[in-house]
C-alpha cells in the first residue's frame, strides 16, 4: 500500500443497496462474498411467485451451484435444476427436494447415473428418448420424462445466449417433432430467455401454445425454463403471476415449473480484489489480484462491463488487467474520483452467479476464496484454494 493512501479504499464507499466498502477493509483479496441477507431477498421474490401461482420454481445449477447455502436456499424452493451428472448428484445430495435435469448428451454410458441421481428427465431430441427410453423404463426408479421443444422465436439479441436462434441444437422444432413418440413423455420443457422481463416470456408462451398446444392434454407438467429476471429490480411480477395464472386456467391439469439461475443470487454477491501494480502506457493501466478470463469470464463472454462499487464518476481513469500472461485479460475501462495506489481494494458488483461455476487456474492463477457475509455483518471464509487445486485437475 502506497504511503499516499493509508486506507484500503480510495472512498467510503456505500451504495444505494447497501453494500459498504468498510466491511471488506479486513479481507484476503481475492475473494468472492455471498450476502446471506440479499440472497434471503431474493428468495422471498421467487416464494412469493409460488405462492401465487402454485408454480414450483427450482434453482439452476449452471449459475450458482453454491452449496454451502443450499440450506438457506432449500426452505425456499421445490429443487434444482442440472444439465450434467455432477450437477445432478449435487442437487440430489446437497440440495434435496426435486432434481430436474437436462442434457443435449444422455448416453447409453451416463443414463443410468441421471436415473439415479433425478427424478426428471428432459431429453432434448426424440432420437435421445428413442433410444434410451427403454433403459427408463426398465428401471427400478420412477423417473418423469419430457421432451424439450424449440419454439423458434427469439427473445434474446446475443446471439451466443439464444437457443431458440437459427440451427440451435437445444430442443425440437414442430416441423421434427414426433407425436407417435410421446408414449412415455409427461412433460414438455422450453428454454429461450436470458435475463428478460416477463414480457419475453408472454410472447414466448403464446408461440408454445401454437406450436405444441394440441400436446399439452397428454402431459402432466410444463417447465418455462431459465432467464427469466424475476428478483431485478425493474421485473414485472405481477405480469409474471397473471401469464402463469392464466395458463393454468387453460391448462388446469398441468404442474408449472420454472428454473432461473441468475434470480436466485442476483445482486447477492461480490468479487473483492486489490490493485497490486499500477503502470502507465497511452493509459494508466491497474493490474489487480482478480482476472477476468479465470475469476469472471463472462465479462470477456457475453461481453460486458462489470460495475464496481464507487467507480464511475471521476477524471481518474484506469485501465483495469488481471494477473494471468494473456493478453486479453482485460476488465474495462474505469474512473474513479481519486488516484487509484497500490493496496486499493475494488469490489466487483453482482459476482455471485456465473463466477464459481465457470472460474478456472488457467496459468496457474490462484481460485478466490468463497465466503459468506452472515445477517450480522459477519464475513465468514467458507473455503480457500491453493496449489493442489491447480496440480489435481493436470496429470
Amino acid at each position: 500500500m502506497s504511503k499516499e493512501n493509508s486506507t484500503p479504499f480510495i472512498e467510503p464507499w456505500i451504495d444505494p443497496d447497501g453494500w459498504n466498502a468498510a466491511d471488506f477493509e479486513s479481507l484476503e483479496t481475492p475473494c468472492y462474498v455471498v450476502s446471506e441477507t440479499r440472497l434471503e431477498q431474493n428468495l422471498e421474490i421467487l416464494r412469493e411467485v409460488q405462492q401465487k401461482t402454485g408454480a414450483k420454481i427450482l434453482m439452476a445449477l449452471k449459475s450458482f451451484s453454491m452449496f454451502s447455502m443450499f440450506p438457506v436456499i432449500r426452505g425456499y424452493l421445490a429443487g434444482s435444476e442440472a444439465s450434467s451428472v455432477h450437477e445432478a448428484r449435487l442437487g440430489s445430495e446437497e440440495f434435496g427436494g426435486e432434481t430436474h435435469s437436462f442434457s443435449p448428451s444422455y448416453s447409453e454410458k451416463n443414463i443410468e447415473d441421471f436415473i439415479k441421481y433425478s427424478d426428471h428427465l428432459v431429453f432434448n431430441s426424440f432420437s435421445q428418448w428413442n433410444r434410451l427410453k427403454y433403459t427408463i423404463k426398465k428401471s427400478s426408479k420412477k423417473v418423469s420424462c419430457g421432451i424439450r421443444v424449440n419454439p423458434e422465436h427469439s427473445e434474446t439479441e446475443n446471439p451466443l445466449y439464444d437457443p431458440s436462434g437459427p440451427n440451435s441444437h437445444f430442443g425440437v422444432t414442430r416441423k421434427n417433432f414426433e407425436p407417435e413418440n410421446l408414449e412415455g413423455i409427461e412433460g414438455i420443457h422450453f428454454h429461450n430467455l436470458c435475463e428478460l422481463n416477463a414480457d419475453a416470456l408472454q410472447r414466448t408462451l403464446q408461440v408454445v401454445e401454437q406450436n405444441f398446444g394440441e400436446f399439452l392434454a397428454e402431459m402432466k407438467w410444463i417447465n418455462f425454463g431459465g432467464g427469466h429476471h424475476i428478483t431485478r429490480k425493474d421485473y414485472d411480477l405481477e405480469l409474471l403471476c397473471n401469464i402463469i395464472n392464466g395458463f393454468k386456467l387453460r391448462y388446469p391439469h398441468l404442474e408449472v415449473y420454472l428454473e432461473p439461475g441468475e434470480a436466485i443470487a442476483l445482486n447477492a454477491g461480490v468479487l473483492v480484489s486489490s490493485v497490486i501494480d499500477i503502470t502507465k502506457n497511452k493509459t494508466d493501466i491497474a493490474v489487480l489480484d482478480a482476472s477476468a478470463t479465470t475469476h469472471m469470464p463472462d465479462v470477456l463472454e457475453m461481453p460486458y462491463l462489470p460495475s464496481i462499487l464507487g467507480a464511475g464518476n471521476g477524471g481518474n481513469q484506469y485501465k483495469l488487467v488481471g494477473p494471468t500472461c494473456l493478453t486479453g485479460d482485460i476488465i474495462g475501462d474505469y474512473s474513479f474520483q481519486s488516484p487509484l495506489s497500490i493496496g486499493n481494494k475494488l469490489i466487483f458488483m453482482n459476482m455471485a452467479i456465473y463466477t464459481m461455476v465457470k472460474n478456472t487456474t488457467f496459468n496457474g492463477i490462484n481460485l478466490p476464496a468463497i465466503a459468506i457475509m452472515k445477517k450480522t455483518g459477519e464475513i465468514k471464509i467458507i473455503r480457500e484454494f491453493g496449489y493442489s487445486d491447480f496440480k489435481d485437475r493436470l496429470s
